[in-house]
């Protein structure tokens, strides 16, 4: 039996527990605890709950509870809230995933939706990574890649990645469980790639519009954060902030 604890919130984090059931008894696999949290998407992560209440399988919201247990075979952490420290991925004894909405190495950390349309990317993706101490800095062990349409806001490019880390981890998590993956440093990739960490902090900086900008650019930066729930980029005149809201 492949022993999982599975930490998880947020739409993504809730359609990859779904399939992550639906597949257990076939397969082998015990989930034997979930991990979320109801501070942030209260609903869905109820949801979530629910889910794991229905199918008998204990949840927690404290992630030091981890230590309590007796050991997992794998740790998945998708969209979890909590960095896990050392001894928690340790209670892995073959191996801690994490499943990154972004290209590894080249974005690394918070906001990468928005600095990739910000840099004129043309290729996104998500993956599937070790997961280890650093921030997203673990060995690829999947990655599904897609092209970026041009003029893409940031809530698309969400949604988009949402759709594609779903797809990712349904093609790719089982054979994963079942030792059946290759692990790629993500130091063997620099070179090609690139790579930056972005931390939360750092959105406020893309927010700030200068009007002195050519168009090209303003548009460029709003299309990277103007995103619902959040606040809207935004721009001085005359000593008043002034915000952008016009959608595609």
């Amino acid at each position: 039996m492949i022993k999982v604890a599975y930490l998880g919130a947020k739409t993504v984090g809730l359609e990859c527990l779904k399939f992550l059931i639906e597949k257990a008894s076939g397969n082998n696999i015990e989930i034997a605890a979930v991990f979320t949290n109801l501070n942030r998407n209260a609903s869905t992560n109820r949801e979530l709950i629910g889910l794991a209440e229905t199918n008998n399988i204990p949840v927690y919201e404290e992630l030091d509870d981890m230590l309590t247990l007796p050991g997992f075979d794998y740790i998945i952490s998708v969209q979890y809230h909590k960095i896990l420290k050392p001894q928690h991925i340790a209670r892995a004894t073959k191996l801690a995933i994490n499943l990154h909405m972004a290209p590894l190495p080249e974005y690394r950390g918070c906001n990468q939706f928005s600095y990739a349309i910000v840099e004129g990317a043309k290729v996104f993706g998500t993956t599937l990574h070790v997961l280890d101490v650093g921030i997203d800095s673990g060995d690829i062990i999947a990655e599904k890649r897609f092209d970026m349409p041009e003029g893409i806001y940031v809530e698309q490019l969400f949604q988009m990645t949402s759709e594609k880390s779903v797809e990712l981890f349904r093609e790719s998590i089982l054979d994963i469980l079942n030792g059946k993956y290759t692990r790629i440093p993500q130091k063997d990739l620099v070179a090609e790639r690139g790579t930056k960490i972005v931390y939360r902090k750092d959105i406020d900086k893309l927010k700030q519009i200068d009007l002195s900008w050519d168009k090209e650019t303003i548009e460029r930066y709003i299309r990277a954060t103007l995103m619902p729930n959040f606040e809207p980029p935004y721009t001085y005149v005359g000593g008043e902030k002034i915000y952008f809201t016009t959608k595609y």
